[in-house]
């Protein structure tokens, strides 16, 4: 199919007509970005993107990702003009309460969508995510046929992408790898929303990025032969990611606000719409309005993408059979976890393991047992036991199951997420409890899309000693239970560090966050008929040292042990305590009420035991508990001394909760 410049002009037209209408329909949004990037979205889509608008989850479609998020009517009116299931009606609702194009892009919402992105940075990583997963399964299916996997990774960025530290760390990442198939179109207008980007940003972004190991172009993002021939020549470069950088004028067309901050985040205004329309040769008057040609010209488009559509399944069905139709089935289907659990590590009751340990024993079995399992540190693999021996690493141009990210909890998180939105793997990141922080925007965003990515967090509390306060998360916990649909299990021995990894990949509606001790913890004597298989349920009943306990205790991760030594001293003083093992917040509260009331005792005290903030514990244990939690910084000395500093040992728990029980009766 011949693409002629007067193509790319009528799509790049109709991008910035429909854009100008919905975000003054609106009375909200981002005109500068569409109507600046829509020269280079007509020629990506015009003439190089591989796609199917009928099957949007087709495994050998390229991916776009648009990591400046702000611009989505730009995505919006492209996948409407290319015939995704957006209507024109979707696009009057832009911004509307349930419509399909929400002020940001949504993965889940709308068809076409690659990833949720509007955090600047964020989308700019997931690409490395993509771009990796698609290199390692290529190479996994690779067979003596064509190249089964022959898509590429395409992302729009910004100045403001550029800005963010997340992206130095992806991009240095990714050229260390060698992540060829990566093109990233650079939106370099020199605006942001307080102006000029000479306020703040005057370095060589060209130089930085050859530096890190790219191929760099530098092209006008207004001309099409330009911006064709730099896209053939990315796609050339195969051992390289890729940037194009396209100087561009934000609000390309509007008459007064061309190349201004003015046309970044508001409207452009009817009056100036109605001009725009003039100089662009169409109605000043008619809004949505697209020229049929358009229609015309991404019907053609659509027929040649299904021949290459259909010609692939077929070349699917050849190459990907038998045996290797299996093992592709299992990259593709949930874990089998009752087989797994069977495969599980097995600890002596007398041990003591800090459930970090625990945890690398069970990353073991899973790299054994599931080949699409991959994951790794940000350089803390042999503290977090995150590292697996026998199994192939990533390197300088080099990928394996075991990822170094290196210092970069920022990119990690993110390009974790885009190996779970490109899919067929299981992944998993580790580091720090502490620097969670780092990592808690990517952690969101999974909680919002969806994604089942595994956190394996470690040195959980303040009994990491002494590296001191600066490293002792205290905060940590109520932060992470506060985001919505990240399920955060602190387990309290190896026992149910299996079962915490069991249930994280059971999960595959969200995250789930797995805490790990630095200390040694004992694993429990449990009663014949109370398993560590109770963890699913959140909370169980771990313990009564009597048919009729006095009060109940509920306790996470190495705070469990603790409880017990207390319930065996109070038991001792004819008080009776009922031991509750909380490993997760979030599975509780799935449990039907009658299995929560029998747990939780309502109308008996309360005790809270857990090396954190109390902040949240009130919703299960009530105002009237008594809480032995941290509501201060750690400080810097032997676990065993700030344990007794902060009130964490027997002796100093025990007169407390005497005297909460007196003053209950």
């Amino acid at each position: 199919m011949v693409v002629k410049d007067k193509d790319f002009k009528l799509i790049a037209d109709s991008v910035r007509l429909l854009s100008m209408d919905a975000i003054q329909k609106a009375n909200s949004g981002h005109p500068g970005l569409p109507l600046g990037c829509a020269d280079l979205v007509a020629v990506l889509w015009g003439k190089f993107l591989q796609y199917n608008p009928d099957d949007p989850a087709w495994l050998n479609r390229d991916r776009f990702i648009l990591s400046a998020g702000h611009g989505s009517m730009l995505l919006y009116a492209i996948l409407h003009l290319s015939g995704y299931k957006i209507s024109l009606n979707d696009l009057k609702n832009f911004r509307q309460l349930g419509s399909l194009t929400p002020g940001h892009p949504e993965n889940q919402e709308t068809p076409g969508v690659e990833t949720t992105t509007g955090p600047l940075g964020q989308g700019f990583a997931n690409g490395v995510g993509m771009a990796l997963a698609h290199k390692m399964l290529a190479e996994k299916f690779k067979t003596a046929g064509r190249k089964l996997f022959s898509h590429y990774t395409y992302a729009l960025v910004s100045d403001g992408d550029i800005m963010e530290g997340i992206s130095e760390e992806a991009a240095s990442l990714a050229g260390h790898l060698g992540l060829g198939k990566m093109i990233y179109l650079y939106d370099s207008n020199n605006i942001s929303i307080e102006g000029s980007t000479d306020l703040t940003f005057s370095e060589k972004v060209d130089q930085r990025f050859k530096s890190y190991g790219w191929q760099v172009q530098k092209i006008d993002g207004h001309n099409y032969e330009a911006i064709s021939k730099a896209i053939k020549a990315a796609q050339q470069e195969t051992q390289k990611p890729s940037l194009i950088i396209a100087k561009t004028k934000i609000a390309k067309g509007s008459p007064t606000k061309e190349g201004t901050a003015d046309s970044h985040g508001a409207p452009l205004g009817s009056e100036e719409i109605k001009v725009a329309k003039k100089r662009l040769g169409y109605p000043e008057n008619k809004d949505f309005y697209v020229p049929k040609e358009v229609f015309s010209f991404f019907k053609k488009r659509k027929k040649e993408n299904i021949k290459k559509y259909d010609l692939w399944h077929q070349e699917f069905k050849k190459q990907i059979k038998g045996s290797l139709k299996k093992e592709w089935d299992y990259f593709w289907q949930k874990p089998n976890i009752n087989s797994l659990r069977k495969k599980m590590p097995v600890y002596d009751k007398k041990a003591s393991i800090a459930t970090r340990s625990a945890s690398g024993q069970v990353l073991e079995v899973l790299f054994k047992e599931l080949p699409n399992f991959l994951g790794g540190s940000a350089d803390l693999g042999p503290s977090n036991k995150s590292f697996v021996k026998g199994y192939s690493e990533t390197g300088y141009k080099k990928l394996g199951r075991n990822i170094h990210f290196g210092i970069r909890e920022h990119a990690m998180g993110a390009i974790q997420n885009g190996i779970a939105y490109y899919g067929g793997f299981t992944s998993f990141s580790a580091t720090f409890f502490v620097f969670m922080d780092y990592m808690r925007p990517a952690i969101r965003i999974a909680a919002l899309s969806g994604l089942p990515t595994i956190y394996s967090l470690t040195h959980d509390s303040f009994f990491v000693g002494e590296d001191g306060p600066t490293h002792q998360p205290v905060e940590h916990l109520a932060a992470a239970r506060a985001i919505p649909n990240l399920n955060v299990i602190r387990p309290a021995d190896a026992e149910e560090t299996n079962e915490a990894w069991l249930a994280a990949l059971k999960r595959l509606t969200g995250p789930t966050l797995i805490l790990g001790s630095r200390q040694n913890l004992p694993v429990i004597e449990r009663k014949s008929q109370i398993s560590s298989k109770l963890l699913h349920k959140g909370a169980y009943i771990l313990k009564d040292f009597t048919t009729k306990p006095d009060l109940v205790i509920l306790a996470s991760g190495s705070e469990v042990s603790l409880a017990l030594q207390v319930g065996e001293k109070l038991l001792e003083k004819k008080i009776s305590v009922r031991v509750v093992s909380f490993p997760c917040w979030e599975l509780f509260d799935q449990q039907g009420d009658k299995y929560k009331k029998d747990v939780l005792l309502a109308t008996k005290p309360k005790v809270v035991i857990e090396a954190g903030l109390k902040m949240g514990w009130a919703k299960y244990a009530g105002p009237e508990a008594l809480y032995i939690t941290i509501e201060n910084f750690g400080s810097s000395g032997p676990a065993k001394d700030l344990a007794r500093k902060f009130g964490f040992t027997v002796d100093k728990i025990v007169p407390k909760i005497e005297k909460h029980v007196s003053q209950q009766k």
